[in-house]
């Protein structure tokens, strides 16, 4: 393919896309295929000899599209937002056009330049603490990971380093493999499952914290379990708190449990990845208070804020305790201004070297939306999910078994569990609407998540319409059955 044909190329793939996101709602939101469904639709192995554009832009429709979880449908109601804008698509051709491996500031300039000071931008419209931007000056900074996953390792690996050398410092008796086995981190009942799995990435023991009725993290309880490792020799060093929890958008106590773990030596981290997009709204920013107690705090704009994936903001008070960790300086990747204190080099912040130029999207987003903007596109999905609660309240055979907080309505049929998963098993098989459940201790919940830029109050009115016809079909099936028993 050539220049001239891909220009004209790239207009029909456009002109697709945006065919596509404009018909979203045309397309089942779930797909019906089998595992396994793909194989025998392509060849066992690559073709010999080059394929046509055309020949290959048929097999788009004929063997992508049946097997495609349609994300940004506005029928789509589970997990959390994927978010997705023109502008951001955009820009994110753009970003494989340039096509740059910004690893280092020499390596692509403006990748690295643009990147510091778009965080700090972001930083600012929620009023996170001066620390934690790079400004001209500062010992902080913000770095774009590819997801909240990767944000809470690489703290938990800074945090771990940063706990060795200064134990080792206190007890230079102790080898670094005495102290490894001695480390723990903690994170409430209701984290990311992702906090386990750095913890066991990072090969150190992990704890759970009990969360309280509203099934949020506490600090009586984070000092509890301290008091009790403490005690058997262990060495605390990292607690993850959650504020947007994945089962229920519960948040976390920030206020008790920050002045524990700064008074413990304990490093901090925040991790808001779907609800921190809503801190731009005032009326939201109280949710982050306590931030000032953290050492690391991440979002991803990529979930709520209209800008497609893969982008994952994250924050540090102290640059230099992420560097201190992951720096390594082989002749291949030094350049003469390194040392200068001018630049930053990202390879230094995160677990790849490469890195693509993601900035560019949310530079695209902040500027064509506005802050205003996007603040409104936060509101009205909270309005879709209030919508939405209302309805539920309404019926008296169901019930909400959450606050709601942000965009997520947590809600079940008042019954056993089994009954809930048989309603699920039918909104499922309906394919109308998509959703996903969770537990909330012992009860198994239907989560309702607003996600797609494009809902509308239509679509909300749709969805409960369709959740209502299926329970009262269920109900009358169960009951039928029950008095057959």
């Amino acid at each position: 393919m050539d220049a001239a044909e891909f220009r004209k190329r790239g207009k029909e793939m456009v002109d697709y896309i945006a065919d596509y996101l404009e018909k979203i709602d045309k397309r089942q939101v779930f797909p019906d295929v089998e595992p396994g469904y793909l194989r025998p639709l392509i060849p066992d192995s690559a073709p010999q000899d080059p394929e046509s554009f055309e020949y290959v832009f048929k097999d788009i429709e004929k063997i992508i599209m049946p097997g495609v979880t349609h994300w940004h449908s506005p029928y789509f109601f589970a997990y959390f937002p994927a978010a997705s804008s023109f502008p951001a698509l955009l820009a994110d051709m753009l970003c494989g056009g340039i096509g740059c491996v910004g690893f280092s500031w020499a390596a692509s300039p403006a990748c690295t330049e643009l990147e510091t000071v778009l965080l700090d931008w972001l930083g600012k419209m929620f009023n996170l603490p001066e620390e934690f931007l790079a400004g001209k000056d500062g010992q902080g900074g913000g770095v774009i990971q590819g997801s909240a996953s990767e944000a809470t390792l690489i703290s938990l690996l800074a945090a771990r380093t940063k706990t060795i050398r200064r134990v080792q410092s206190e007890k230079p008796e102790l080898t670094e493999a005495d102290i490894m086995g001695r480390l723990v981190a903690y994170a409430s009942d209701q984290a990311h499952s992702s906090v386990e799995r750095a913890a066991l990435i990072g090969g150190v023991k992990i704890q759970n914290v009990s969360s309280d009725d509203k099934f949020t993290g506490f600090g009586s309880a984070l000092r509890k379990v301290l008091d009790e490792d403490k005690a058997s020799g262990l060495i605390p060093f990292f607690f993850c708190a959650t504020l947007g929890t994945t089962p229920c958008c519960s948040f976390d106590r920030l206020l008790e449990l920050g002045p524990i773990c700064n008074k413990e030596n304990i490093w901090m981290h925040i991790d808001a990845a779907y609800a921190g997009s809503a801190f731009i709204c005032p009326e939201f920013r109280h949710l982050l208070n306590g931030v000032e107690f953290a050492d690391s705090f991440n979002f991803n704009p990529h979930k709520w804020l209209l800008v497609n994936f893969d982008c994952s903001a994250m924050w540090v008070k102290k640059r230099s305790d992420l560097i201190g960790a992951f720096k390594l300086e082989p002749l291949y990747l030094q350049h003469h201004h390194q040392e200068s204190g001018l630049v930053t080099d990202y390879r230094h912040w995160q677990i790849p070297l490469g890195r693509r130029f993601r900035s560019l999207k949310l530079w695209f987003v902040l500027r064509m939306y506005g802050v205003t903007g996007l603040q409104e596109h936060i509101r009205k999905h909270v309005r879709l999910s209030h919508q939405f609660e209302h309805l539920v309240l309404q019926d008296e055979r169901f019930e909400i078994c959450a606050e709601v907080v942000l965009g997520l309505v947590c809600f079940r049929l008042k019954g056993s569990n089994e009954l809930n998963k048989a309603l699920l098993k039918s909104i499922t098989e309906a394919k109308k609407i998509h959703l996903v459940p969770c537990h909330l201790r012992e009860k198994f919940v239907l989560r309702f998540a607003i996600c797609s830029r494009t809902v509308e109050s239509s679509h909300i009115k749709f969805a409960w319409q369709h959740i209502s016809q299926l329970a009262t079909d269920l109900l009358k099936t169960w009951e039928q059955n029950h008095q057959q028993q």
